[in-house]
């Protein structure tokens, strides 16, 4: 099914979805069952207090692979309604399945979503041709705008640089969330397209701007994304100088986040600072009290303190 009647997005703005995104948590209540109005008041705290410019709602950080495609909806509802007149909320609707990722993407579109963040097709490993026809199909039946989500450390699987080549000629397709980690790959795409490129690295934005990319979707930035965004704007003034010395004062955040799954340390940084957050669902497990304790460590190496 195509949609070629539908509208594509202006391509003429360098940064479709701004300059700092994070990859939201999805609180949950005591019980694990999903906390709305705590949703909200994080969205709130993200856009307003840590200056995002968009959210990603149903990524991994968001806990995707255990949340239902209701819950998704449901979700990206009440974000949007607190949040979507002063951010763009971007919904994780990627899975290894073509059908049911045109399904969440059109439940998406339908919950108000200003655009769509699409994984390469995991753990069935699919070869390129099998990448393009499923992200032409899923670009082919929406109108919204989309990021592609390269990260093949948890896919099995590279978009290749041909490939995104391809990919970016249709009109819908215009960001990539980098998360590939190669950097002379990135150029490559960059010489060869008007994709927006955002870190999928936290501590690769800076690198990631310097070949050409624009901006960040981080996991870190629930807690920092005010100087992450300033970072990048200081890049953006020419002011390299600054810019590196703020890598440098956040980088025990942007990698000390990862030192277990990412949103089991969001989520104990979150509820140490009086946030939502809740716990996770399994197979993840929430942060330990060493876990915890190290995570203060690099926050205050980061120039953040996180209250006991």
């Amino acid at each position: 099914m195509t949609h070629d009647h539908l509208a594509a997005p202006d391509r003429g703005a360098s940064r479709p979805f701004g300059r700092l995104l994070t990859a939201m948590v999805t609180p949950f209540t005591d019980d694990g069952s999903l906390d709305l109005d705590g949703a909200v008041r994080l969205a709130a705290h993200l856009v307003d207090e840590q200056g995002n410019d968009a959210l990603v709602l149903n990524g991994t950080t968001g806990e995707s692979p255990t949340t239902t495609d209701a819950e998704k909806e449901t979700l990206i509802r009440a974000v949007v309604e607190a949040v979507g007149d002063r951010a763009k909320i971007v919904a994780g609707v990627g899975t290894n399945d073509t059908r049911h990722t045109i399904e969440l993407a059109a439940s998406a579109e339908k919950a108000g979503a200003h655009g769509l963040l699409v994984v390469t097709p995991y753990y069935n490993k699919p070869p390129q041709s099998g990448l393009l026809r499923h992200f032409t199909a899923v670009a082919d039946a929406t109108g919204l705008p989309i990021m592609l989500y390269d990260i093949p450390h948890r896919a099995g699987v590279a978009i290749a640089t041909d490939t995104l080549v391809r990919l970016a000629e249709h009109g819908r397709i215009v960001a990539v969330k980098d998360a590939k980690g190669d950097l002379t790959a990135t150029s490559w795409v960059l010489s060869r397209s008007d994709l927006a490129f955002y870190s999928g690295e936290d501590a690769l934005t800076l690198p990631t701007l310097a070949v050409g990319g624009v901006g960040l979707v981080g996991t870190s930035t629930h807690f920092i994304g005010a100087p992450a965004k300033q970072m990048i704007e200081a890049f953006d003034a020419g002011d390299t100088a600054t810019a590196l010395g703020l890598h440098r004062r956040l980088l025990p955040l942007f990698t000390g986040i990862f030192r277990t799954q990412g949103v089991i340390l969001v989520k104990a940084g979150l509820a140490a600072k009086g946030l939502p957050a809740g716990p996770v669902r399994p197979p993840l497990v929430d942060a330990t009290a060493d876990e915890l304790a190290q995570l203060r460590a690099d926050c205050a190496a980061a120039g953040l303190e996180l209250p006991e």
